[in-house]
């Protein structure tokens, strides 16, 4: 049997190709994710280990008050030179290095802000030089120059540096939390922080420098503690650790803070991971179809073979194991295949999530022996079980039946179970996903609950498939009978021939097509809705603001005030707002200005009601709250620990939008509680019939041109909030593209083995006078037929999905409308006539150049 087994993948090789090959894509998919997912990770522990390698005990502090009468920038720690002395003077330290932590935003030579959209990643520190003469910091090895050493300097790492066009003795212009600064460049390093990398910057200053930047002069954020040779680390955290005030600092050995950035980075990583394994399940998910059909189709080309064999004493489990182990043996060879095209996968995610800011570390590829072992089970397993029922099929062959037709109709009571069945798992799928619909709250539980419905709708519509096909594929046959006559007849009646064929087939490609439509209506709803979010009653032509989350100075407003070509000025602020439970945002403005630049629907009360301690609240927290105009409560205003209660009245009731947030009071309510005292932006407004051509630079030159400075026009705020959609939808358009590839593999696998299995009737056909090009327009009109069906059912499915999930994003986003796109349906629906046509020319071609004459004898 073993042998009969060899002989028969063999003998057949060119019709396994393509299970062969949806096999080896799905196995890719799963090797690449687990290959990818080890490679960031270990990128990422190898990073953050070297940064802490010298480092035995890390003492970190927490941002505290800023002491009175010293000079920064309102943030301070209990950490202190003296601290530190001490830390020095316990035995065993070998050194302790003082660490002044911040970011900073760089200009390049151009002008334009290096990484502005992660500005996390731009870091800056100070420069810790040693006691050598020309002392050099060892963290940071330099490239070329010197370190810093005194204020007005600055260096870079060298990849910064490169990035930014800057070269030794250039002005670096950059921006910390505002206004912005000028230093020289005196030299470049090294560095083998992940977060710069994976992408971001590092800007190094003298400690002074740093200090009056990001904390106040003689405070620090941490000390990392070198060990002397020979020395417990962990008996000298302990040591530090009862040294030190226990309230304001943590003390942490350099081992465990490797340990505890390592499962961080795991956790940060896993969610990527899953996701990738999501739609490599899927498209493993599709590829069960063609070798289900595979096999099917070869179990009854061999069907004579299998009857001899079971004549001359073959057991009914021996021909099971036989096609199992032929399964296996497809299996195996398909998944190497696919895991070393996943190692190509693996090697090019990395470059293709950066370019999208991801952020990630390069590293070498980690090949680990479960992602090899997890590969090889996938691809065999998912292959031997689909295998499965086909085999069983094979072994209930009986020896007299050689003699019977290859294909025989399915018994009506096998069609009766399965419809049954099919509606039983659609109906549910239906009804589950239609209470989804009706629910507006409890996102968390519903989407669980969501999930199950499709699984349960995309089953039920995979098993009722055979008998949807017959009335869409006898449409379909109509439509194609018109132009094409008795070819086109021909075409429909042998899609029709085998109605489970023709749906498992068409299934393969409906998935795909029912996934990226749900996908493209969902997430081009939810495009369109953030779209219309951001700026519904905004009325003003630019928002002034900075990136990140430093605000602007007050006295910069009058500034932009003062610019030529603008018309008005209008600050806002926010605060935050607790009111009965509901946490929200309380913005602040000038309430007989903010109608220039906002179009605020008032249900009850108008901004002229607005006033000390008087504030507008949007229906939405009035109808969370139950609180009407006319009402006083009290409320707890600002943030962290800096919170006041206070007494306020509601003044009016207004629609809510996004772009004024929950409440509304005055500037005079809202300043002093924002934090820092700062505002969020500057709206701008341009006189009746004022172009707005080059009023935003004219903006930017009046605030110094600072690197976070944001001056955003309508179209640049919708681009802002709606970017990252498109972003995400790309990505997963590739990914769920590979299923619509592997739905074509399934279609040309299936028409190149139904062309070997009618090769008498086409060779009759050819006999009886249809030349070349009619057998090769039956052929693909037949692939048209099946893959036209295919599309119709995963459009439609998807779009059922997309609408009834809607009511999920409706929660986070209450002006989220269901909007068909249908540029792209009929772009999708097209796709399957093109899949057809493609899918087709190969089995074509093959069919063409059949003999007459050996076909008619069937050789």
């Amino acid at each position: 049997m073993l042998r009969t087994v060899l002989r028969n993948v063999l003998a057949h090789r060119a019709r396994l190709g393509m299970t062969a090959l949806a096999v080896m894509l799905g196995v890719a998919f799963v090797s690449g994710t687990l290959v990818f997912g080890d490679t960031v990770a270990q990128a990422l522990r190898g990073a953050a280990a070297r940064n802490l390698d010298d480092v035995a005990v890390s003492v970190q502090a927490e941002s505290v008050p800023a002491p009175d009468g010293t000079a920064g920038n309102g943030r301070s720690t209990a950490l202190t030179d003296g601290l530190a002395a001490r830390v020095r003077a316990v035995p065993g330290v070998l050194s302790v290095r003082s660490v002044v932590n911040g970011t900073a935003t760089l200009a390049a030579e151009d002008g334009r802000p290096l990484n502005a959209d992660n500005s996390w990643q731009n870091l800056a520190t100070n420069y810790i030089p040693d006691t050598r003469p020309g002392g050099r910091d060892s963290r940071f090895p330099l490239e070329a120059g010197r370190g810093p050493a005194a204020p007005g300097e600055i260096a870079l790492d060298r990849r910064t540096a490169e990035k930014a066009g800057y070269g030794i003795g250039d002005t670096v212009r950059f921006a910390v939390d505002g206004p912005t600064l000028t230093a020289k460049l005196v030299g470049t390093v090294r560095t083998d922080d992940p977060r710069v990398t994976a992408g971001g910057t590092l800007a190094l200053f003298d400690t002074p420098t740093a200090q009056q930047l990001f904390l106040h002069r003689g405070r620090f954020d941490e000390l990392a503690v070198a060990s002397a040779p020979g020395t417990d680390n962990e008996e000298l955290t302990r040591t530090v650790a009862e040294l030190l005030p226990a309230d304001t600092l943590t003390v942490t050995s350099g081992a465990r803070l490797a340990d505890e950035q390592a499962k961080q980075i795991a956790e940060n990583t896993k969610g990527l991971t899953r996701m990738l394994l999501v739609f490599a399940g899927i498209a493993l998910f599709v590829g069960t179809f063609i070798i289900a059909n595979t096999f099917t189709m070869l179990i009854a080309q061999r069907s004579r073979e299998t009857a001899l064999l079971r004549a001359v004493g073959a057991s009914r489990h021996q021909v099971v194991r036989a096609v199992l182990v032929e399964a296996a043996l497809l299996g195996l060879v398909s998944s190497a295949a696919g895991f070393a095209l996943g190692l190509g996968i693996a090697g090019g995610l990395g470059p293709f999530l950066n370019a999208s800011g991801a952020g990630l570390p390069d590293g070498p590829l980690v090949v680990s022996t479960s992602a090899w072992a997890w590969s090889l089970a996938v691809g065999v397993g998912v292959t031997v079980l689909s295998a499965w029922l086909p085999a069983r099929k094979a072994a209930r062959i009986a020896p007299v039946e050689a003699l019977s037709t290859v294909d025989q109709a399915p018994s009506k009571p096998g069609t009766l179970l399965r419809n049954t069945f099919g509606g039983l798992l659609g109906g549910t799928g239906v009804l589950t996903m239609l209470y989804v619909s009706t629910q507006t709250d409890g996102v968390d539980s519903n989407l669980l609950i969501a999930a199950l419905g499709t699984v349960l709708t995309l089953a039920g519509v995979i098993v009722l498939a055979p008998l949807l096909s017959r009335p869409l594929v006898l449409l379909a046959g109509v439509v194609a009978a018109r132009p094409f006559g008795a070819v086109g007849m021909l075409a429909r009646e042998n899609a029709l021939r085998n109605p489970r064929r023709t749906a498992a087939t068409a299934s393969a490609l409906m998935i795909g097509l029912a996934l990226i439509t749900a996908l493209n209506v969902a997430g081009g709803s939810t495009e369109a809705a953030l779209r219309d979010a951001a700026v519904r009653g905004l009325t003003a032509d630019y928002k002034v603001s900075y990136a990140g989350s430093g605000g602007i100075d007050p006295a910069l407003a009058a500034r932009v005030a003062k610019v030529p070509g603008v018309g008005g000025a209008v600050p806002v602020a926010s605060a935050g707002l607790e009111v009965r439970g509901e946490w929200s945002t309380l913005t602040g403005a000038d309430p007989r200005r903010l109608g220039t630049v906002y179009d605020l629907k008032f249900r009850s009360g108008s901004l002229a009601d607005l006033g000390p301690d008087k504030v507008a609240l949007s229906d939405e927290l009035a109808r969370q709250t139950g609180l009407s105009t006319g009402a006083a409560f009290t409320a707890t205003v600002g943030y962290g620990t800096d919170l006041q209660k206070k007494t306020l009245t509601v003044a009016g009731v207004y629609r809510n939008t996004r772009a004024v947030g929950d409440a509304l009071g005055t500037m005079g309510d809202v300043l002093p509680h924002t934090g820092d005292g700062k505002l969020d932006a500057v709206l701008v407004k341009t006189p009746p019939g004022h172009g707005t051509s080059g009023l935003d630079q004219h903006i930017r030159s009046s605030l110094g041109n600072s690197p976070l400075l944001q001056v955003q026009n309508r179209k640049q705020l919708i681009a802002a909030e709606a970017g990252i959609v498109d972003e995400m939808l790309g990505m997963m358009y590739g990914l769920l593209g590979m299923t619509v590839v592997i739905g074509a593999l399934g279609v040309v696998n299936t028409l190149a083995m139904s062309v070997f299995e009618r090769t008498r009737e086409i060779g009759l056909l050819r006999a009886i006078g249809l030349d070349r090009r009619g057998v090769r327009r039956m052929v693909s009109l037949e692939s048209v037929v099946i893959s036209v069906f295919g599309a119709v059912l995963g459009i439609a499915t998807g779009t059922f999905l997309a609408w009834t999930c809607g009511s999920l994003t409706q929660t986070a986003l209450p002006a989220y409308e269901t909007v068909l796109p249908w540029a792209q349906l009929t772009l999708f629906l097209l796709l399957g006539p093109a899949v057809g046509v493609l899918a087709s020319i190969w089995p074509a071609r093959r069919a063409t150049r059949l003999n007459v004459l050996r076909s008619i004898h069937g050789r």
